[in-house]
């Protein structure tokens, strides 16, 4: 199994908020500029991806955040090919969340991706941005 040469480093920190705007604010203050903004058709909540330097957090509406300490929702890695990624960690029996790769179209061309658990709970995001 050979994930580790198409993993090529951190796609997002994900983080689910009551108020897309206040987050906006707070990022903004800290340096982050708005690089992609949208609603996701699937619920129709606001998602927004800021940047500062190689780190980008993706803000996203869920009525149900916890709003609290941990609030970390997962970390998204940014992959090559992730096909066969998806089918060599399916074969190495982790717990995917995922029956197939998804896709939404966020960014230019839209992104690919499945979520997996890791051991302490903690969901781990393999991302293909479609060029």
């Amino acid at each position: 199994m050979d994930i580790k040469g198409k993993i090529t480093g951190i796609q997002h920190v994900g983080i689910p908020t009551n108020d897309t705007q206040k987050s906006i604010r707070f990022y903004k203050e800290l340096g982050f500029e708005v690089v992609w903004q949208t609603i996701n058709a699937q619920n129709g909540e606001s998602v927004v991806f800021l940047q500062l330097g190689n780190l980008i957090m993706e803000i996203y509406e869920n009525q149900q955040a916890a709003m609290k300490t941990g609030a970390i929702d997962h970390i998204a890695l940014d992959v090559t090919d992730i096909d066969s990624i998806f089918s060599m960690v399916k074969d190495a029996g982790f717990q995917c969340l995922d029956e197939h790769v998804q896709f939404l179209p966020f960014w230019k061309h839209g992104v690919r991706f499945f979520t997996i658990i890791g051991p302490n709970k903690e969901k781990i995001e393999f991302c293909e941005k479609k060029l």
